[in-house]
């Protein structure tokens, strides 16, 4: 069977990727509103492929040797992209507005 791919397939990746960057798939579960066995089923499906993208952008996940540097720089990384995505919901809110 073929996978469809689409906003779904998407947002399932980022749960995935949110549960290797912390490393706590059961907490991510919870906070999305999935159960753990379907979230471990995605990332069955998913874990490779997110794993590739996060290793082309220099992310790795957090585990239990991580130095306080290794956080403050997935801390400024995350910043980074949060001020990313909030300039683009503003650029987005700004576009509706106009029209």
């Amino acid at each position: 069977m073929k996978r469809r791919m689409g906003p779904i397939e998407d947002v399932k990746k980022q749960y995935v990727r949110m549960a290797i960057e912390s490393g706590n798939s059961a907490h991510i579960a919870r906070k999305v509103g999935v159960s753990t066995s379907t979230l471990g089923g995605w990332m069955k499906l998913y874990r490779d492929e997110v794993e590739k993208e996060m290793n082309q952008e220099g992310v790795s996940p957090l585990s239990d040797s991580s130095t306080n540097q290794d956080l403050q720089t997935k801390y400024d990384h995350a910043m980074k992209l949060l001020g990313e995505k909030e300039l683009e919901v503003a650029m987005l809110r700004e576009m509706l507005k106009k029209k």
